[in-house]
């Protein structure tokens, strides 16, 4: 078992080395890269605002009823102040993360193991063309690129979601709401968050695409490589939270 993914760990580094590479035909590149910023950013713009308001509100009307729980008087300014704590730490860089390496994983896996089963990936190797730089950097760039938009959306939605349940809900106002937002955080927790987003984008981009281009066999091994793409793209970005909150926050 561990030799196994100890040689899995081996191909994946020597595939990434193969991918990171200057392209060979820059306009054939810049085409790819925008057609993937449209795949995996653009159209993901839809479930991270949805996912993002509802959650900001809920953790916020969460906050408002621990607040009033506790022993001892919490201004109700801390409502917004804790709403835009959470989910600039955790909820949007991490849990917006994980959402995007069961939509954008299941997709990246799916798309060049049917290129894989279909031989079309043979055809590009026996043409001489550097297959995995042609397939996997664009998604590696684009991911780098749209996913942190992608975070900074996403916790300005929480934020709008927090503010939206004050409003329905009556339990806080929107100087309260405005006056926590405003409070000051250290600029180490935003450096936090991004830092964490570049390394999640760049595992939702490799990991799947290492699977996919790994594929052997027909239809039904591109549907299970697809599975444990996901499954593994999620457990690296535990992994390596871990470690960049280790890193960075101790």
């Amino acid at each position: 078992m561990i030799k196994k993914f100890l040689n899995a760990f081996g191909e994946y580094f020597l595939l990434m080395g193969k991918s990171i590479r200057t392209p060979q035909k820059m306009s054939v590149f810049w085409k790819h890269l925008m057609r993937e910023i449209n795949d995996l950013g653009v159209n993901s713009f839809g479930l991270v605002i949805f996912t993002s308001l509802f959650v900001g509100a809920v953790v916020a009307i969460q906050m408002y009823n621990n607040f009033e729980a506790s022993a001892f008087p919490i201004p109700a300014s801390f409502v917004g102040y804790a709403t835009k704590a959470v989910l600039v730490l955790e909820f949007s860089p991490t849990i917006i993360s994980l959402v995007l390496a069961g939509k954008v994983g299941s997709y990246i896996a799916s798309s060049i193991g049917t290129m894989r089963v279909s031989e079309q990936i043979d055809a590009l190797d026996i043409m001489g063309v550097n297959s995995p730089n042609f397939l996997i950097f664009p998604k590696i760039l684009a991911s780098l690129i749209f996913n942190p938009l992608l975070i900074a959306m996403s916790i300005s939605m929480g934020i709008l979601g927090g503010y939206l349940a004050g409003e329905m809900t009556g339990n806080w106002t929107q100087d309260d709401y405005a006056t926590g937002i405003q409070m000051y955080m250290p600029n180490l927790f935003y450096y936090y968050a991004f830092i964490k987003t570049l390394v999640f984008a760049f595992i939702i981009a490799t990991v799947p695409s290492y699977f996919g281009y790994n594929v052997k066999g027909g239809s039904l091994e591109v549907g299970r490589a697809s599975t444990q793409a996901v499954v593994w793209t999620m457990v690296f970005i535990i992994i390596s939270e871990l470690l960049l909150t280790q890193m960075i926050l101790s």
